[in-house]
């Protein structure tokens, strides 16, 4: 699974520090995979899919803090909890119907982004 902000969120800002991943951004803002992650250089999804860290990428989002789904492990391997929902004043950090991930591959995904650290 991972996590998303959905459209309740008041732009307060108290989850962006509490990811571990950096997959928490502002709206409108533009992320990159080498952002908080020990990823550098070309990276590949295992899946024939390869594309350079560093290059930024689109925001998700132009009105509310947004999470990056590739970013997310919804903390596993760092917390008991996905800190942003934890933290969250309007409890809208929830879990994303459309991501289903188990928490092996969370791990594997964690495992990933900080492969380099």
């Amino acid at each position: 699974m991972a996590i998303i902000i959905t459209d309740e969120c008041i732009n307060c800002g108290a989850c962006e520090p509490e990811c571990p991943n950096n997959a928490i951004y502002d709206a409108g803002a533009a992320w990159r995979f080498s952002d908080g992650t020990g990823l550098k250089g070309v990276i590949d999804f295992g899946d024939g899919v390869t594309l350079n860290a560093e290059e930024t990428q689109a925001a998700l989002s132009d009105d509310i803090y947004y999470i990056v789904p590739d970013k997310c492990t919804e903390c596993v391997g760092f917390h008991d909890e996905p800190q942003c929902a934890a933290v969250c004043p309007v409890d809208c950090c929830v879990d994303d119907e459309n991501v289903r991930e188990t928490r092996e591959e969370l791990l594997a995904k964690k495992d990933w982004l900080h492969i380099n650290e």
